[in-house]
């Protein structure tokens, strides 16, 4: 990513409603996974570590981030142990296999996809479960996605398919970010259309803000009871038979 995006995300992902809400379904998807106490959890790609605190509720974890500057920031702040790496094959000495590895939004970064799911894969243990999310739609691809370095966006069919080859069988599948579609889908059309610039990320007033955590955030209940047919992004959590 851009100096500018690491610099911007260490500033928001604490407050930001999409950041905040987005911990709020992560944590409620990973707690009903059957994972033992204290899991042995790896974060592939945690950024400025904004997550970490998360993951440290379920277990003992490790964490890489490939940027040195926001590697130092997120162990600092964590107390997380975090190395440089890169997928797929970039990966420091772990120390054995782990019971969950998480990689949000992380995998669209990469040239080989493939390659960087069954190089996790290969890193979890036998009934280990990787957590993914990735940005959905391609037809919605925009100036974020080109500052935030992303290779692609998803249909989940396909996405589905990378960790099938890499011999995982998928837990659950579905899209997320849902309720705000429609809003988020039409800015972005509209700003392609018209070729307008600028950010899409700043922090909105505190009234704005609380209430697209609401709203967004609301989804952690709609997905304990099912998967989402449409969503700005995708979840998939895949285990290792």
């Amino acid at each position: 990513m851009e100096r500018q995006v690491y610099d911007r995300m260490r500033a928001l992902e604490q407050t930001h409603w999409w950041f905040a809400a987005r911990r709020d379904i992560l944590s409620s998807e990973i707690a009903r996974l059957p994972l033992p106490r204290p899991a042995r959890i790896l974060e592939v790609g945690c950024g400025t570590g904004g997550n970490l605190e998360l993951l440290k509720a379920f277990g003992d974890v490790q964490a890489i981030e490939p940027d040195a500057e926001s590697r130092a920031y997120a162990a600092e702040r964590s107390g997380v142990t975090v190395q440089g790496g890169l997928l797929p094959a970039g990966l420091p000495d772990l120390g054995g296999p782990f019971d969950l590895i998480a990689a949000f939004d992380v995998i669209e970064h990469v040239d080989d996809d493939a390659g960087a799911v069954a190089a996790l894969a290969a890193r979890l243990k036998p009934g280990g479960a990787l957590v993914t999310t990735v940005p959905a739609c391609p037809w919605m691809w925009s100036e974020h996605d080109e500052h935030h370095h992303h290779k692609r966006r998803y249909r989940l069919p396909a996405y589905r398919r990378l960790f099938e080859a890499a011999g995982l069988k998928v837990r659950r599948a579905t899209h997320f970010n849902t309720l705000l579609f429609p809003p988020i889908a039409a800015v972005r059309a509209l700003k392609g259309a018209a070729g307008l610039k600028g950010d899409d990320e700043a922090l909105p007033p505190a009234f704005a803000n609380r209430l697209l955590r609401g709203v967004f955030g609301a989804e952690t209940a709609l997905l304990r009871l099912g998967s989402l047919p449409f969503g700005v992004s995708i979840l998939l959590i895949a285990e290792r038979p």
